[in-house]
């Protein structure tokens, strides 16, 4: 027997780990730090630049949309990619240019270079992120596919602790040298991460799960046993539950990116608090992130993924709804509280379903077709709320806004039904 795929015959030792959760591990830290080092501290940059340079909200936001819609525009060539060769070496590529375009937000000095950073940044988001690493994952897992893309998530979790560091370094050492040193760590620590990652675990001499791997016969009596195959990628955008899931996934995204790129200026500037005691907010919501996920690892493979996340909709809703209108501390601590919970607990699942539902055959083409509708919410939460907030001096009509539209899109997830499969040919 291979020595990857259990313990041996007569070998006392007990069997190696899987590697798939090696690749959990190295997953879930390279999401630590594209978190850490951008994603969850955009908004302190927001609060930074927007006081330095005088760059209005909109503008800023501007870029984060750019950073969104670029990621989504790549999003099914990047699975067309992943599906025929595997992510392993996108990925790698994908860390260089990551830190590469921080590094150039160090050197920017009017807006549309700033845009120009953005956007490399956005490249090597795409090449080495959440989607990619995802699609590995699904490759690797199955039974425990919900726990691994939970345990996964813990570092995007994870990666909102760095935010008051990340506050702390723009306030004493400034924005151009942070951003550069960050440029840096990425690689530096990113880049042999990346190596982990490996395509399939049928290269490997192991299986999905790290079960024994399929001898011949056992696959004919499977197939015997089954006429049931994955979806393709064009029979899946077919389906009424491809369109719920991406349409219920972009509505939550309205709120968790809108989150991202302001709420530690509307608690600065709209509530009175220091960018450092937002930033402690923000570290707040991040270890009820990380109590959804744990949640997530738990529950994921017992109970209905699409009623779970129909339920953090409403939790997004309320959550938003009480920072929006905070007239104390007691109010902006239970937003945290809310949001992190159902942001961790719901987003490993946005990907575990889409493979529930359509196999793993075509899931990078699935995926990469998904943020096409999904960019909705990433590019749309940030520049509604920024516009309303130069429009009318405060967050509030635009947060109300985006609260409203996640209660509304729990109900894409309640009817959002696994299809049937389609039937193999006959031989």
């Amino acid at each position: 027997m291979n020595k990857n795929s259990g313990q041996r015959e007569g070998d006392s030792k007990p069997p190696r780990l899987f590697y798939g959760w090696y690749m959990v591990a190295a997953g879930s830290a390279m999401q630590f730090l594209q978190s850490g080092l951008m994603t969850q501290s955009f908004g302190a940059y927001v609060a930074v630049l927007q006081a330095e340079r005088g760059w209005s909200k909109t503008a800023l936001s501007g870029a984060a949309a750019l950073q969104q819609m670029e990621g989504a525009l790549l999003g099914p060539l990047l699975g067309w990619f992943i599906d025929r060769f595997g992510p392993q070496g996108m990925i790698r590529v994908g860390v260089l240019v990551f830190g590469s375009g921080l590094m150039l937000v160090s050197r920017t000095d009017t807006l549309l270079g700033f845009y120009a950073a953005f956007l490399v940044i956005a490249l090597g988001s795409s090449l080495c992120g959440f989607f990619p690493v995802n699609v590995a994952l699904i490759n690797w897992f199955e039974r425990w596919r919900a726990r691994a893309l939970s345990s996964m998530s813990i570092g995007l979790a994870l990666g909102g602790i760095s935010v008051p560091l990340v506050a702390w370094s723009l306030q004493t050492f400034g924005w151009r040298a942070t951003a550069f040193s960050s440029g840096v760590i990425a690689i530096v620590v990113g880049f042999p991460l990346a190596m982990v990652i490996k395509r399939r675990p049928e290269d490997y001499g192991t299986s999905v799960d790290g079960l024994p791997p399929k001898t011949p016969e056992t696959t004919q009596e499977l197939k015997a046993l089954t006429l049931e195959r994955d979806f393709t990628a064009r029979e899946a955008v077919r389906t009424s539950a491809f369109w719920l899931l991406s349409l219920g996934h972009g509505f939550a995204l309205l709120v968790v990116h809108a989150v991202s790129v302001h709420s530690i200026t509307h608690m600065n500037q709209g509530l009175g608090y220091s960018v450092e005691q937002a930033a402690f907010v923000y570290t707040l919501l991040t270890i009820s992130q990380i109590g959804g996920v744990a949640i997530g690892w738990w529950i994921g493979d017992r109970y209905k993924k699409r009623l779970i996340a129909a339920g953090c909709m409403l939790m997004h809703m309320v959550g938003l709804l009480l920072l929006t209108y905070a007239v104390n501390m007691a109010m902006v601590l239970t937003f945290a509280v809310m949001h992190g919970a159902a942001w961790g607990l719901r987003g490993p699942f946005m990907q575990a379903l889409r493979a529930d539902y359509f196999g793993r055959s075509a899931i990078g083409m699935i995926l990469g077709l998904s943020l096409l509708i999904v960019v909705i919410g990433q590019v749309g939460g940030p520049m509604i709320a920024g516009i309303f907030a130069d429009l009318t001096g405060n967050y509030r009509t635009g947060f109300t806004i985006l609260a409203l539209l996640a209660g509304v899109g729990s109900l894409f997830f309640v009817l959002a039904r696994k299809p049937k499969r389609p039937l193999r040919s006959p031989s």
